[in-house]
């Protein structure tokens, strides 16, 4: 597969202080920032907005539930850049079953991988997706499962990671080299 070159070079390091400084406080010790972020920084009143509402820190939602919902969107979305970097960074750490990653992209609520509470995730994320709007049905279930924080953090984070695949797949970011690719079919 042949893919095409960025829209948009990233910055390149050495990075002026006060990036450098937001680069290491959101990547891990010894990895360098990701080509999104070094890209999106290019514009740096776009990029200071999309870090203010990236929902990056420790939320009400546990993080396998939170990466469900993240997965599930960039998969919806059709972006294996950040679909590739969740899944490299997080899978394991929130022990998604390599069924329950290949679900994100092409299985649906019903498989059988997920529990009640994960299949609600689904739901919602497809849901969202698909109208931009939750069901009377799913919101009654939704709010039997979760409490109110947990569900608006969920919708946020649809919302949010709709941005980030449309920046990915706009610029035509290249994977990350550590990313995971997409599975066969």
């Amino acid at each position: 597969m042949t893919t095409s070159p960025p829209r948009v070079e990233p910055v390149v390091p050495p990075y002026p202080p006060e990036l450098q400084a937001i680069f290491d406080r959101v990547m891990p010790p010894g990895v360098p920032p990701l080509s999104l972020f070094t890209t999106l920084a290019r514009v740096p009143r776009v990029y200071e907005r999309f870090r203010a509402g990236s929902l990056l820190d420790r939320g009400p939602l546990s993080l396998r539930h939170r990466e469900i919902v993240i997965d599930r969107t960039c998969a919806r979305c059709g972006c294996a850049y950040e679909w590739g970097v969740h899944v490299a960074f997080f899978a394991q750490r929130v022990a998604l079953t390599p069924e329950q990653v290949r679900s994100t992209l092409r299985g649906d609520a019903a498989d059988p991988t997920w529990s009640a509470e994960e299949r609600l995730l689904i739901r919602l994320v497809d849901e969202l997706h698909d109208s931009a709007s939750i069901t009377d049905g799913l919101w009654k279930e939704l709010a039997a499962a979760f409490c109110l924080e947990q569900v608006f953090e969920a919708i946020a984070l649809v919302g949010f990671y709709h941005t980030v695949s449309f920046f990915a797949n706009g610029v035509k970011l290249a994977p990350e080299p550590f990313a995971s690719p997409l599975p066969s079919p």
